[in-house]
């Protein structure tokens, strides 16, 4: 018999539908019908029914397990459920129907194969019913079964039925959603749930428990795409070297050729190992520890592919995100963790192209912020590369969260829809599309940092000198320079002017443009700190945003933000390049600190004052530690 249980699969589904359209009552039916609930369970059923003055047992309460639902009557949280046939697996997510709680539905729907939609037969196709298979829709959910309940309050009408059909039917071909099932049911009476029942002989289709038993889901699991995120290191001793994790999608066997990423090293899988021993191959969902033929440096976050298939490889993605916050409205161009599998990384919305309307599918293209339960379209950077597939094709790649780094709470969900190819080069009016291979690879070379920071005789790290027009960053970063080479260390300056007559040449000065100028600059500097090098930046760099998206491309403690602090009036009568008599004639617009803000660092490593000290003494001061 427990051979039997074992070779069952697991069919993960949610509910969802309008308030009051009999989600709980049909799930409380499921269980009770199909013999899955215990005595002791049937009896404080049946308790908290004659404590509410019902005289019949309330199936619903099977699932409104807070104190709050049961007051209202109505489900605000995702209450799981278990259970089991004979021929399947069940794991039921009850999620709530009203817009209010659209991140609940968002959070039970998230790994489901199949989603129940109740539509009361009384009241038809209503907004909210339309919302909620936009969501499964959204969400990635291949089936949709469609339970038209409350036919008893209807008479069993069949051209009721007919009607919700052919209507809700139309909607659907909006939706990438193929496998729809229509079911005519009452979860009160029980007709068509487990029992077919017989006061609709009209209907000749499947009841809801043998639709469930019976849909294929094998189909949708990914099972062509090898992606194993690295969880844990495993080295007990010096002779074993394995990288644990679950497969997020496809299948493995030893002997395959596979790419670390982001590294890009060659290898083959060695050996497959689990606490029962060696398996001669694995596939999604499989929970595994992997040995390969060559030592390469892995760790968790970073991710093993097949040679031949690999995911994009970008800092740059178009994604859907469900908005889960009560306190605060996404806030763009702000830092917020992201997580994808086990990587997690500094990420910054860039971009909000619209929020939809849940209700009527309509976008608003002049959104500017995400509320509580409000879902959007956007581009999201991060400050290390991602490896994913769009969610339509691997759902456990293409999915991911985001979280405050202040609270530490999730604030949203998304689903990528892939990587982002339109990037600001010509000015805010002028984009253009950036072909390029999605099977980009990091590679790393074969002379380490550790080795060039050897010969060099010091580490690497990046000076960023933030501060407004005139307030001293380049003669300062100069004059450090020269220390610094007199020293013998390997540095080199970058300064704003000099990027701008070639690598940033085609960039304006627009807000767009200045987020892009600093984007390169943060890379072309990571690329040099790469090469062992003390690489000093002098930028303008007005919102701590731009300088926190740079800061996070660096290991923590090789970053220094050097804050070059000097008062607009000081800036203005020096003016070297007469660009404060020009921006006060407003012959330049967006002039920072005259038309356009800075924003002061908040947590920079150095605050050094060139209005008041020399320039020798602002040097020394760079090498000391400073708490201001």
């Amino acid at each position: 018999m427990s051979i039997v249980n074992d070779s069952r699969d697991i069919l993960r589904l949610t509910t969802a539908g309008s308030v009051d359209d009999g989600k709980s009552t049909l799930i409380g039916r499921l269980l009770y019908d199909s013999k899955a609930i215990f005595q002791d369970q049937m009896e404080a059923l049946e308790l908290a029914s004659k404590l509410r003055g019902e005289e019949e047992v309330n199936l619903a309460l099977l699932t409104d397990g807070l104190r709050a639902e049961r007051e209202q009557g109505i489900t605000i949280d995702v209450a799981y459920r278990y259970f089991s046939t004979p021929k399947r697996k069940f794991i039921i997510a009850d999620t709530p129907g009203h817009e209010q709680y659209t991140r609940n539905m968002v959070t039970g729907a998230s790994t489901a194969d199949l989603a129940i939609i109740l539509i009361d037969a009384r009241n038809g196709v209503l907004t909210q019913s339309r919302r909620h298979g936009f969501l499964a829709s959204l969400l990635g959910i291949s089936h949709l079964l469609v339970a038209v309940n409350k036919m008893d309050l209807v008479d069993w009408s069949k051209s009721q039925y007919q009607e919700i059909v052919a209507e809700y039917t139309a909607f659907s071909e909006k939706l990438k959603i193929h496998d729809i099932t229509f079911v005519p049911v009452s979860a009160l009476m029980g007709d068509n749930i487990v029992n077919q029942g017989n006061r609709m002989k009209w209907y000749d289709g499947p009841t809801v428990l043998h639709h469930l038993e019976k849909v294929t889901i094998v189909a949708d699991r990914n099972l062509t795409d090898f992606r194993f995120p690295v969880q844990y290191v495993i080295r007990p001793h010096q002779d074993f070297r394995g990288f644990a994790g679950r497969l997020s999608s496809g299948t493995i066997t030893p002997g395959e050729e596979v790419v670390a990423l982001p590294s890009g090293r060659y290898t083959k899988i060695r050996a497959i190992h689990t606490t029962d021993g060696k398996l001669d191959s694995a596939r999604a969902g499989e929970s595994v520890t992997l040995t390969l033929e060559d030592e390469i440096d892995l760790s968790r976050g970073e991710m093993l592919v097949r040679s031949h298939n690999m995911p994009i490889v970008s800092t740059r993605f178009d994604a859907m995100l469900c908005w889960m916050d009560e306190t605060q409205p996404l806030k763009m161009n702000s830092p917020y963790f992201l997580r994808q599998t086990t990587r997690e990384t500094q990420s910054f919305v860039r971009e909000l192209t619209y929020r939809v309307d849940i209700n009527s599918l309509h976008r608003d293209l002049d959104a500017k912020t995400l509320e509580l339960n409000e879902i959007g379209r956007l581009t999201i950077e991060t400050s290390q590369p991602m490896f994913f597939d769009p969610y339509e094709r691997n759902r456990e790649t293409g999915g991911f969260i985001i979280i405050d780094p202040t609270s530490n709470r999730t604030v949203g969900a998304g689903v990528i829809r892939g990587e982002k190819r339109e990037i600001p080069s010509l000015g805010p009016d002028h984009a253009e599309t950036v072909e390029k291979s999605a099977n980009v690879v990091w590679h790393t070379g074969e002379i380490s940092l550790k080795q060039r920071e050897t010969r060099n005789n010091h580490e690497a790290a990046c000076y960023w000198f933030t501060g407004l027009s005139g307030s001293g960053k380049s003669t300062l970063a100069r004059a450090f320079e020269q220390k610094l080479f007199a020293e013998g260390k390997q540095v080199f300056v970058i300064d704003g002017d000099n990027v701008r007559h070639g690598l940033n040449g085609d960039l304006g000065f627009s807000s767009e443009d200045r987020e892009e100028n600093i984007r390169r600059i943060g890379h072309v500097a990571r690329l040099m700190y790469n090469a062992g090098i003390i690489v000093l930046c002098c930028f303008i760099s007005p919102t701590r945003a731009l300088r926190d998206f740079v800061r996070g491309l660096f290991p923590e403690g090789r970053f220094n933000e050097v804050h070059v602090q000097c008062g607009i009036d000081e800036c203005i009568k020096r003016d070297p390049k007469g660009l404060y008599k020009k921006a006060l004639a407003g012959e330049i617009p967006d002039f920072t600190g005259v038309s356009a803000p800075y924003e002061e660092p908040d947590r920079a490593e150095y605050v050094i004052d060139t209005a008041h000290q020399p320039v020798d003494i602002c040097v020394e001061m760079l090498g000391l530690d400073s708490d201001s």
